[in-house]
């Protein structure tokens, strides 16, 4: 009985999460092993790569759970900010990796170690025919635009340029014996990890702060709010952020006194949700024209021209 439950896009997008993951997550072992034996430091590179791509599908995952369990008294959105959190260590600990893997690098330049071509080879090809297939799990099977299974694509892609790399590096060592190429495209992929590194600071420091999302202009909400809905005239304590990638938002709105007070507020709450794609929004609807300190929090742009002349 408890098993004829119908699958929704998340349990697809889940199953399809977890086997990339597990693919990549084996293959970073790998590679890491392979490193190590084969002395190739474009291996290595390549596995905190991949790291950076076992954790981001590791975080979808958890979202994709996180977001099924309902919220409680102690937590009322859920616990959806862990996987920011976990973001936030990860992407530190992708920064560690690349300055440790630089720093071996321009070592290695003064002394060149020994390298083990053919082995280096084989594990870089196997690592990008891993990349490939989970490339292909996550792109493959319903068109659902879920962002995490985006991003965790685009990881997925940028990785198959990391193993390129070293397979690159390894042609090189066993045609014309010159190691430092090694090193050189070990950097280089590092660039790759530090860029994906910083990308996901920035987002979680940013939700981790309460910031707003990037993609929202306060003061042009302000302004089409009373623009689309001409009842309201005013609109100030304005907060927006995010909670696991959903946002949320407060503000209050100064309104013409309507004939039906729940009727304005659902087209404002309409406006938000298919303007801007804010499905969770408080509104707290006025009467009277707004004094106090905090009236004009978000007014400094335009307004504050003639706002201030107090007389």
């Amino acid at each position: 009985m408890a098993h004829s439950h119908p699958h929704t896009p998340s349990d697809n997008n889940a199953k399809r999460l977890l086997f990339a993951f597990l693919i990549t997550a084996i293959f970073m072992v790998a590679e890491v092993i392979g490193g190590l034996l084969s002395g190739s430091l474009a291996l290595l590179a390549d596995a905190g790569h991949m790291l950076t791509d076992a954790a981001a599908l590791l975080f979808a995952l958890l979202a994709v759970h996180f977001a099924r369990r309902p919220p409680n008294a102690r937590h009322t959105f859920g616990l959806l900010r862990l996987t920011t959190l976990a973001a936030f260590v990860n992407a530190i600990a992708l920064v560690v990796i690349t300055i440790l893997i630089v720093w071996e690098a321009i070592q290695r330049f003064s002394n060149p170690q020994p390298i083990a071509g053919w082995a280096m080879l084989t594990i870089a090809v196997a690592g990008l025919l891993a990349n490939l297939v989970s490339f292909w799990i996550l792109h493959g099977g319903g068109g659902e635009k879920n962002l995490n299974v985006r991003a965790a694509a685009l990881h997925v892609l940028g990785d198959l340029l990391g193993s390129v790399g070293a397979i690159v590096a390894a042609v090189v060592i066993l045609l014309t014996g010159w190691t430092p190429v090694d090193p050189i495209l070990s950097v280089l992929v590092s660039c790759l990890v530090l860029r994906s590194a910083w990308s996901l600071l920035k987002e979680s420091v940013n939700e981790l702060l309460e910031g707003a999302p990037s993609a929202i202009d306060i003061a042009a909400l302000k302004r089409n709010l009373s623009r689309s809905i001409p009842e309201v005239r005013n609109v100030h304590h304005v907060h927006i952020w995010l909670v696991g990638e959903k946002p949320l938002m407060t503000l209050h709105v100064q309104v013409v006194p309507p004939h039906d007070h729940d009727a304005l507020l659902e087209r404002i709450h309409h406006f938000l949700a298919h303007e801007y794609q804010i499905e969770h929004a408080t509104v707290q609807m006025e009467y009277q024209v707004c004094h106090g300190p905090d009236c004009d929090l978000n007014e400094h742009d335009h307004a504050a021209g003639h706002a201030h002349h107090h007389h």
